[in-house]
């Protein structure tokens, strides 16, 4: 380890040494009532690199971010097992690791495995007409296949088909409010944080009856949106500049056997929510329930079976690499185990240090304030990553599924809704935008910067958003 390194341990297990105490119903849980804000640190540090570094430091974020998810981790792991002990420092991370970090990594890893399996080749000619039922069907797909997989499926055909055209950024703009972001809203499968929640025991139709409606309205409106600015653009150049480098040609799909794989990863989600057998083993000291174990190993040999049945060339025309994934797996094991003291934290809710946040989402009469949950889950997902945002507010509003599916079904639906659809407000809250971003930019096409896509977000999905929060959301 560095000496800055060991500064740094050194320097976190000062100020995290401040007041605590197990509880006592479970002798190897932490109590969050007797901790201090500065647990929290790891978390937001890890947090803030992830939004930062990528910015400021892109050579350096490149070649180091393992580097720099491991620092903060062992910033949290080594005071806390030097305050709490071995065996309570175990059962935190193995509780947290093998019950919500691989779940996730194994979902994750199985979408993108078979989306990466699929490559549409051929060309056809961009018009907005052509341009919104790309965008509408990307919508769509999101849910069943994740956002990273529709975008992944979807950027190239959609690029390859308005490459004659002159003005073609806000193409890819749209692309990414709707297909990187609000697409993915319906299902678990969709976006990481409602996987999360999945995983928490919110069950997996909920979700979709839950966001129905918010999401469709949101589609729809800028859909046609969308429509009008593409009409006007494509009416104002009425000839290409160049000619077309990728001429029209008939489409055909590759790799077409991995939608079938899409279908059973589906269902095995679907079916770990459904079949309860009662039947649980114990590892390590954990519980590890049948349903959950068979799910795993299923998505698992559902990606194996694509990386076997799918040849290298279509891989290689889809520009498929493990890069993002090795990235993910990495910088996610760093929050999930940043995450323990925050999670423990917002748990003791009014007795805790995050007690002004609860305050904050709660009205003169306690009850949860729901535009409230709605517009911090997502300004925060807006900047951070949208996956423990949702954690986080989903245990400030007391994180038991039963309750946040029945009477407090409203403020699930809040936290939902903030975490996926406000990712789409900049590059970064949520892992697609970026990607999409980058391969409109090797495609020629000059997105507007940092700022400037905040400009269209905030002319056009935050009057959105608003009016979301009044129909859906006021009290």
């Amino acid at each position: 380890m560095t000496r800055v390194g060991a500064l740094a341990i050194a320097a976190a297990f000062v100020a995290l040494g401040s007041g605590n105490a197990l509880a006592a119903g479970d002798p190897l849980a932490v109590d969050g009532s007797g901790l201090s804000l500065a647990w929290a640190i790891p978390f937001i540090g890890t947090l803030l690199s992830i939004a930062l570094l990528p910015l400021v430091a892109p050579r350096f974020w490149h070649h180091h971010f393992g580097k720099v998810a491991a620092f903060w981790a062992l910033i949290l792991v080594v005071p806390f097992a030097m305050r709490f002990g071995g065996s309570v420092t175990a059962h935190e991370l193995l509780h947290t690791l093998a019950f919500e970090y691989a779940p996730f990594m194994i979902l994750l890893l199985s979408l993108f495995t078979v989306a990466g399996g699929i490559h549409i080749r051929g060309n056809l000619h961009g018009s907005p007409a052509l341009n919104t039922g790309i965008l509408a069907a990307g919508t769509g797909l999101a849910s069943v296949m994740g956002t990273t997989g529709a975008s992944l499926l979807l950027i190239r055909p959609l690029l390859r088909a308005n490459d004659a055209r002159e003005h073609k950024a806000h193409v890819v703009v749209f692309f990414i409010f709707l297909v990187a972001n609000i697409g993915g809203s319906l299902t678990p499968l969709g976006d990481p944080p409602l996987f999360l929640g999945f995983l928490k025991g919110v069950d997996f139709f909920w979700t979709t009856e839950a966001m129905l409606w918010p999401t469709l309205m949101c589609a729809v409106v800028l859909l046609a949106i969308f429509y009008a600015v593409d009409s006007w653009y494509y009416r104002r150049a009425s000839e290409p500049r160049d000619p077309d480098p990728t001429p029209d040609s008939p489409l055909r799909i590759e790799g077409g056997w991995n939608f079938a794989l899409l279908v059973a990863i589906l269902l095995g989600v679907l079916l770990s929510g459904l079949w309860k057998p009662g039947v649980a083993f114990d590892v390590l000291g954990q519980s590890v329930e049948l349903q959950n174990l068979a799910r795993d190993v299923a998505l698992l040999v559902i990606a194996g079976l694509s990386w076997k049945l799918t040849p290298r060339a279509v891989r290689e025309a889809h520009h498929f690499e493990w890069g993002p994934m090795l990235e993910v797996a990495k910088l996610f094991a760093a929050i999930f185990v940043t995450i323990i003291p925050v999670i423990a934290m917002l748990r003791a809710g009014a007795q805790g240090a995050f007690a002004p946040l609860v305050a904050m989402v709660t009205d003169a009469s306690g009850n949860p304030d729901n535009a409230v949950y709605f517009w911090l889950t997502g300004v925060l997902s807006s900047f951070l990553d949208n996956a423990p945002t949702y954690l986080v507010f989903f245990n400030v509003a007391g994180g038991d599924p039963v309750a946040l599916m029945g009477p407090l079904a409203a403020t699930l639906t809040a936290i939902s809704a903030g975490a996926v659809f406000m990712g789409a407000n900049t590059y970064i809250g949520n892992a697609p935008n970026f990607m999409v971003k980058s391969i409109a930019e090797s495609r020629g096409v000059v997105m507007p910067s940092f700022l400037g896509y905040m400009l269209w977000s905030g002319a056009i999905l935050l009057p959105l958003f608003a009016l979301v929060t009044v129909i859906f959301f006021r009290n």
